[in-house]
């Protein structure tokens, strides 16, 4: 079920799996890409990316939050902090979408999707080797020649906040969106107050953890959960979702109440602790500016479709949408 698999040292040796203190040293490789400075920049740059996408919506009168916001905005967003130039964009999009619809079936296609990628990154990286700039693939590639990290740890890491960081994003703006349209009292009160924007965000991620089930976890002694016995090297793994649904953490659990959470629990859909999401910051900031343009510019949108008729992507992994179809 995992990405990738254990046999791509390229696409595997990266922050997610591994322990301290190794986890701290990459997660230290790529913290400066995630700093203030540089999210404000992003923070414009998708105000720019979403106003261009919403506008084509609000002119035409109707189209699809997802294959023409949800999947584009990230896209562009992740790719200009990489430095991945623009003629690679849209094999990201279209391998992506071939890991997002995947189901656990389906494991030649993830296979050919990674296959792919793989290609991608690797041809980007060496022309950042060739020629650096001021982005991250560039800030790793100079470490890499400093000593601090390995080939593989560049390249995996690339590949990580690449799919990591585009995937998650697609399916929380598409689940926030739908949550707004299917909600009217709750977008009126977003598009009044940008406190309750920041709630429907958290709300979302709570109700609809983009990344549903997280990376396998090995016991390192004996230990027992739920009543089921687990020794050293066990395989387990943890459902984001249904902690985030857990009754006994959240009153109405299935309910989307945004700004009612304040007693229950904090969700985890962005983990925990030292492996707390690198890239938190970024999805929320782009989630953020998609909520606030759709209710500025469309807020007469509407879907087409019963609620019950949308697709949601099959992938035992990742939370999304396939469409989300509105007319104004």
């Amino acid at each position: 079920m995992g990405l990738p698999l254990d046999h791509r040292p390229s696409l595997a040796s990266h922050m997610v799996n591994t322990d301290p203190p190794e986890h701290a040293r990459l997660r230290r490789a790529c913290a400066g890409a995630f700093g203030p400075r540089r999210m404000q920049n992003l923070r414009e740059r998708a105000q720019r990316v979403t106003g261009e996408l919403v506008g084509a919506i609000e002119k035409r009168g109707h189209g699809d939050l997802v294959t023409e916001l949800a999947y584009p905005l990230p896209i562009a967003i992740i790719c200009d902090l990489l430095g991945v130039p623009g003629r690679y964009r849209a094999d990201v999009h279209e391998w992506s979408l071939v890991i997002d619809s995947a189901d656990d079936t389906d494991g030649a296609k993830v296979r050919e999707a990674t296959d792919v990628l793989e290609r991608l990154v690797t041809e980007v990286v060496d022309a950042k080797r060739a020629t650096p700039g001021t982005d991250l693939i560039s800030d790793l590639v100079a470490q890499e020649a400093a000593g601090t990290l390995s080939a593989d740890e560049v390249t995996s890491t690339a590949f990580l906040i690449l799919i990591g960081g585009h995937e998650t994003t697609v399916g929380l703006i598409s689940t926030g969106a739908l949550a707004l349209l299917t909600h009217p009292d709750e977008a009126a009160r977003a598009r009044a107050d940008p406190a309750h924007r920041a709630a429907v965000i958290e709300e979302t991620l709570r109700l609809h953890a983009p990344l549903q089930n997280a990376t396998w976890r090995f016991p390192t002694e004996d230990v027992e959960i739920g009543g089921r016995k687990m020794g050293p090297g066990d395989p387990i793994l943890v459902s984001v979702l249904a902690a985030d649904r857990d009754p006994a953490a959240f009153a109405e659990p299935d309910a989307f109440r945004p700004g009612q959470r304040t007693a229950d629990r904090r969700h985890i859909a962005f983990g925990s602790g030292p492996h707390l999401c690198i890239g938190a910051a970024l999805a929320r900031l782009q989630a953020d500016v998609a909520f606030e343009t759709v209710l500025r510019r469309l807020p007469t949108a509407r879907l087409v479709v019963p609620e019950e008729e949308l697709a949601w992507w099959p992938s035992p992994i990742t939370r999304g949408l396939f469409h989300l179809p509105i007319e104004l």
